[in-house]
């Protein structure tokens, strides 16, 4: 881990030069520690807009740099406008995503635009309690507190396009809507196993055991060895409703109105 990120961080310096203004470590690596299939999560803020040179640039590092084997972890770099996030609107702009899922999109399509993008704010929240300076100032210094209102809405922003991929990603989507819950329900971002720990506590008997498989999973297997057996596979849905239906209801009473029916979960979007 030390050498990608050393070797992030170079890159980061190199290609972004003085308009870096800092850079830190997020996710579960100060979360709750490194699980086996972990991103190293990196945040950089920008005093201006990557210009197509440095976009092809940073992309090319990082297509060096993360990778999916047993040696190399996959990175996940952010990186945001300082003049975007402050002062704070809602939804936040990312000026350039780059994670490893994204990685044949990226090498036929090239380098990654700036988008809006909901979640941010709940990234940029744990990244300013709790992030872990790599370079220049630190993220409290740089990131301004997110009204709650906006970690509700980030939250739940992303749940239809979540829970298509509910069949091709089943643990990570499960302990995805566990953090949403708790984050509803207490308006804290948990890591996703302590996230699961709090739902675990709180479901009926008969929603657990998937949950409880997804959290061991993540605690010690790679995505590679993941395994479903048929009895669980046939537990999920009636599972993710079950959340979902705990979601709504926290939706209802932070909008002051009836919240919309669970929706149904379906079919992965895209391939395996």
């Amino acid at each position: 881990m030390t050498d990608q990120l050393d070797r992030a961080t170079g890159l980061l310096r190199d290609v972004l030069g003085p308009d870096l203004l800092g850079a830190c470590l997020h996710g579960s690596a100060v979360l709750g520690g490194l699980r086996p299939a972990s991103d190293l999560d990196i945040l950089a803020i920008t005093r201006r807009s990557l210009d197509p040179d440095r976009r092809r640039a940073l992309l090319a590092g990082l297509l060096e740099i993360s990778g999916l084997t047993a040696g190399v972890r996959p990175v996940e770099l952010t990186v945001v406008v300082h003049s975007a996030i402050r002062p704070w609107r809602y939804p936040p702009t990312a000026d350039f995503l780059y994670g490893e899922w994204l990685r044949a999109e990226f090498t036929t399509g090239g380098p990654p635009l700036p988008e809006p993008l909901p979640d941010l704010a709940l990234l940029l929240t744990v990244a300013r309690t709790g992030g872990r300076p790599l370079t220049g100032q630190p993220p409290a210094r740089l990131i301004d507190p997110v009204p709650h209102a906006d970690l509700v809405r980030a939250s739940v922003a992303g749940l239809p396009e979540l829970l298509d991929d509910l069949a091709d990603d089943t643990r990570n989507v499960l302990l995805t809507l566990a953090r949403v819950w708790a984050t509803l329900a207490t308006g804290e971002i948990l890591p996703k196993d302590a996230a699961a720990d709090w739902a675990l506590a709180r479901l009926p008997a008969e929603h657990r055991p998937v949950l409880e498989h997804a959290r061991e999973l993540y605690r010690t297997t790679h995505y590679a060895d993941e395994r479903w057996s048929p009895a669980l596979t046939a537990r999920v849905r009636p599972h993710a409703r079950e959340v979902l239906a705990r979601i709504d209801r926290l939706r209802a009473g932070a909008d002051g109105g009836p919240a919309p029916a669970p929706r149904e979960p379906r079919g992965p979007r895209r391939g395996a």
